[in-house]
């Protein structure tokens, strides 16, 4: 992508969009940066970028901004629907994310990891592996450190281990992982792209334009994700909880195995029993991470090390104490009623949930279903706290309540758990209607139980 004397507008910047403009700048482009936040609270983003010379214009996004653009890199959480955005479409400026500007601007070697739930950790277990094979690699993407960031200092050689969402990917042209894996596809951000059908065609920009010679590892369990095969021209490998596969890993009669290519004898990694990572979910993202990082060239005594010691990330069923006998779990980072159900399905004892955040419409049926007869009170809080209490109540949950704060939430947790109980923030809604981020939910939630 040569981009040296054009006019590049960066729209949205947080920290992806600060990433992108200064790559842009060390590619030669003229850039212009652009974020409709005020702009005493844009200080540390024009900080950074006007030493390099851009500018960054605030509150607001006026339409000639547009004048003489040739591209846009838009931070992928703003919808084509955006005035300015539908207007670019409008005078045909091409418009791509800061992951499809990265990939064009590396000769890294890419693996994109994407799906509606586990991306995060299996992101990170990926690279543990790696780590604790020594080959080099960087953990970027969705998952905190921006890809455009990444590829600023990477060497060739420096493998790229990237979490990908449906956001960034539905703003690619030419992105193409040499390994692509798909966790899952469950129905998600359908308030973003509009209909189920829309959001599984922009996850399937991971794999559509690899070739006979990239790698697609597949979810065999999942039908949605089963489909994925038909558009990539990848070998296919899969993973799957339920059967052996003919060709990747499985698990099997409490093991994991893996099997290289179809026709070859499986080989048996380790007991499940060894595993570290918390949570029978958590099995799915084991299993991934394991195709993964094998087809990546990692040797099997690391992946096998890495399994038996790596305990998990932050904001992903968390431990984070017990309180006159009650455990409590951080699980900000379920932002969909499907990653809930997961969490309430990994903890084995009475449950006290924390549920409800950003009301984006979810279907809650899945989620009510599974609360029956193990959930013994819902706290319900934030915009969908009123439909999540009535998902609770079709369940028959004993007690439910609903908050006023996050602070009262938590207080009428801690009251209605009792010894040998938990108390399990799991919201299955994303935190933007009180909080910048489920990490902040998630920091708050942790602070109020450390003070009981």
């Amino acid at each position: 992508m040569d981009l040296k004397n054009q006019r590049v507008l960066v729209v949205g910047l947080a920290r992806s969009g600060v990433a992108a403009a200064k790559l842009l700048h060390k590619k030669g482009a003229q850039v212009v940066a652009n974020d409709a936040s005020p702009r005493e609270s844009l200080r540390s983003e024009i900080e950074t970028l006007q030493p390099l010379g851009i500018p960054v214009v605030s509150d607001g996004h006026p339409f000639t901004l547009l004048d003489s653009v040739s591209l846009i890199v838009k931070n992928p959480g703003i919808p084509y629907h955006m005035p300015l955005i539908a207007e670019a479409l409008a005078r045909s400026i091409p418009i791509v994310t800061e992951v499809e500007l990265a990939f064009q601007s590396t000769t890294a070697p890419i693996i994109g990891i994407t799906g509606s739930n586990g991306k995060t950790t299996t992101t990170t277990l990926v690279g543990a592996m790696f780590l604790e094979a020594d080959i080099p690699a960087r953990v970027a993407g969705n998952i905190g450190l921006p890809l455009s960031e990444a590829v600023l200092t990477a060497q060739d050689e420096t493998v790229l281990i990237v979490e990908l969402s449906s956001f960034q990917l539905q703003g690619t042209s030419e992105f193409r992982p040499r390994i692509a894996t798909v966790l899952n596809l469950y129905p998600a951000h359908l308030d973003y792209h509009g209909s189920f059908e829309a959001y599984a065609r922009a996850k399937e920009n991971i794999c559509t334009r690899q070739g006979p010679m990239d790698r697609l590892i597949l979810n065999m369990d999942n039908e949605h994700v089963r489909h994925f095969a038909d558009h990539s021209r990848a070998k296919v490998a899969w993973f799957s909880r339920l059967a052996p596969v003919p060709c990747g890993v499985y698990a099997y009669e409490n093991h994991i195995y893996v099997r290289e290519a179809e026709g070859v004898e499986p080989i048996c990694l380790l007991s499940i029993d060894k595993i570290q990572l918390p949570g029978s979910h958590n099995l799915e993202n084991i299993l991934a991470a394991t195709a993964t990082a094998f087809y990546a060239g990692v040797p099997i005594d690391a992946i096998t090390a890495t399994l038996q010691t790596f305990r998990g990330v932050e904001h992903r069923l968390e431990y984070v104490r017990s309180v006159n006998g009650v455990d409590y779990y951080n699980d900000s980072k379920a932002t969909n009623p499907k990653a809930a159900l997961s969490a309430i399905r990994a903890l084995d004892k009475p449950l006290v949930v924390l549920l409800g955040g950003l009301e984006r419409g979810d279907d809650l049926k899945e989620l009510s279903d599974g609360m029956r007869g193990c959930v013994k009170a819902v706290i319900a809080l934030g915009q969908s706290r009123e439909r999540m209490a009535d998902a609770a109540r079709q369940a028959s949950v004993p007690n439910v309540h609903i908050a006023a704060s996050f602070a009262e939430a938590v207080a009428l947790a801690a009251g209605a758990a009792q010894r040998g109980d938990a108390v399990l923030l799991s919201p299955a809604a994303a935190s933007w209607d009180q909080f910048k981020s489920f990490e902040e939910r998630g920091s708050i939630f942790k602070e109020l139980v450390n003070k009981l």
